[in-house]
């Protein structure tokens, strides 16, 4: 896998909504594709996102062949406190990168 760009207000007020976004760069191999032998590619998908606030998951998602190359996600989750929220993608080759961010909570 290759850069994640992750997207978390540096601050917030204890209490409030705070939208979070993400996009890793992944080629998204569907495994429908033939290559110049003739056989398919393998496929090779972001197969399980998951978030965590503070070793509590706030949201995850399965992924399927139909989402794009270089998958944008964006959720929301409530400020409690400040913290470390990290961030996991996971493909078919189970390969999983991780990627961490820091919230302030006022």
């Amino acid at each position: 896998m290759a850069r994640a760009l992750i997207n978390v207000p540096a601050k917030a007020r204890k209490g409030e909504i705070v939208e979070i976004k993400t996009m890793l760069q992944h080629p998204m191999e569907t495994g429908f594709r033939p290559g110049p032998d003739g056989r398919l590619y393998p496929r090779d998908i972001v197969k399980r996102f998951v978030c965590t606030y503070d070793g509590e998951t706030v949201f995850s998602a399965d992924l399927f062949p139909a989402i794009s190359a270089n998958p944008f996600l964006s959720f929301t989750t409530r400020a409690t406190a400040s913290g470390v929220l990290t961030f996991s993608w996971t493909d078919d080759k189970d390969q999983t990168q991780v990627q961490t961010a820091r919230i302030e909570v006022e």
